[in-house]
């Protein structure tokens, strides 16, 4: 298997502006949240991301990175679907917050296989470059999102904004998916 840089590049500024774009819609989907499962859920991070730095001698290598990608972004588009059928709700938070926190979980281990499978020094600067790009996208359009949405659209409930905004958040995370699957070419 090898990167399709190209490809790659454009995967990582899409899913930087995913995360710019929805940056404020976990405070509200967690209203219902105690604050005590935020530490119950960090401890299960910590220990997952522990668990798995035991296995990097196995994971560390483009296959791996891959595949742990494409299970991460299958369980970002999980959680908006999730969130879609069920919306506002203390079992739509937990559900959503666990889906996160195995996101998180695999975060260390795909920025070190990100170094390892990039390599080049070059490559590796341009990616940070459209991370850093796409996030400011994502920050810039959730910014004029919720503007409009408030403004010209009149919906001023924030409830009914982030419910909406996920519909816009599954189409971007189709594409990041596709996205995903043409970086990486099968020798």
């Amino acid at each position: 298997m090898t990167l399709n840089e190209k490809a790659f590049v454009r995967y990582k500024l899409f899913n930087s502006s995913f995360t710019g774009l929805s940056i404020g819609i976990t405070f509200a989907i967690y209203k219902p949240l105690d604050p005590m499962v935020y530490s119950v859920g960090g401890i299960f991070l910590a220990l997952g991301m522990l668990f798995i730095a035991i296995f990097y001698d196995k994971l560390l290598n483009i296959k791996s990175f891959y595949y742990i990608s494409l299970v991460v972004e299958l369980i970002m588009m999980a959680t908006i679907v999730a969130f879609i059928i069920l919306q506002f709700s203390l079992f739509s938070a937990l559900l959503i917050y666990i889906g996160y926190q195995l996101t998180f979980t695999f975060g260390g281990y795909l920025v070190r296989a990100e170094t390892l499978v990039a390599q080049d020094k070059k490559l590796l600067g341009k990616i940070d470059v459209y991370k850093q790009l796409g996030y400011l996208i994502g920050l810039g359009g959730s910014f004029l999102y919720y503007l409009i949405i408030e403004h010209v659209c009149e919906v001023t409930e924030s409830e009914s904004q982030v419910s909406i905004l996920h519909f816009f958040l599954l189409g971007l995370q189709g594409l990041i998916v596709l996205l995903l699957l043409s970086s990486f070419k099968r020798d």
